[in-house]
């Protein structure tokens, strides 16, 4: 038969820690209701001190005035009233003659003297220049085109049709003859000098010429 002991010592110990655990809490109880904690945090963390700074407002001294406006007068000054006497021409009987220039009038310019345009010995035939298509058709008629001959000689400016020969194909041929006349002219001449000039050259297209 086996005996139960009983450990005194671990009784003890166990007894020890319990009563250490009840003091304990019954100590901080003690503590909280006797303000301990506060006395700590002040002893520990000194009390915040607040300062209040006023605000010093400085006064600023006013603007100083704006200049014056200085108002520029005008004085009118009136014009000095000048009186010239001029004494009375004295009559004189005495005879005054004029003298009257007569100039002669000026001569009259020299008359100018023109050497009229002319062709050329080598002057070009309207044959060489009748459309054939014309011809069968018996298309005829004569158109009269305007040509500016240079000093040169050449046409200054492209001939254009002044009146029409009534078919748009033989107008057609008859600029083509104007332009091929470039250059188988004398010029027109004025006191012996060529001068430009536009004159009027009929061509005319005829079957009964061939």
């Amino acid at each position: 038969m086996s005996a139960y002991v009983h450990d005194t010592n671990f009784f003890t110990r166990r007894s020890a820690v319990l009563a250490a655990i009840i003091v304990l809490h019954l100590f901080i109880f003690w503590a909280l209701e006797a303000g301990l904690a506060t006395r700590v945090v002040r002893l520990v963390a000194p009390p915040l001190k607040t300062t209040i700074v006023r605000q010093v407002r400085k006064h600023l001294p006013p603007p100083p005035p704006p200049p014056p406006q200085l108002v520029q007068q005008q004085v009118q000054v009136p014009p000095p009233m000048i009186q010239i006497n001029v004494p009375a021409a004295a009559q004189s009987h005495a005879i005054t003659v004029v003298k009257h220039v007569v100039r002669a009038a000026p001569p009259p310019p020299a008359p100018m003297h023109y050497t009229p345009l002319s062709p050329t010995g080598d002057f070009p035939s309207t044959q060489d220049y009748y459309p054939q298509a014309s011809q069968r058709l018996g298309e005829q008629g004569t158109a009269i085109v305007e040509v500016c001959v240079g000093p040169n000689g050449q046409l200054s400016a492209q001939p254009k049709v002044i009146h029409s020969s009534g078919s748009p194909r033989l107008d057609r041929a008859a600029l083509r003859y104007a332009r091929a006349t470039s250059g188988h002219w004398n010029p027109e001449k004025a006191n012996g000098r060529p001068i430009n000039f536009c004159g009027h050259l009929p061509i005319k297209f005829q079957l009964n010429d061939f």
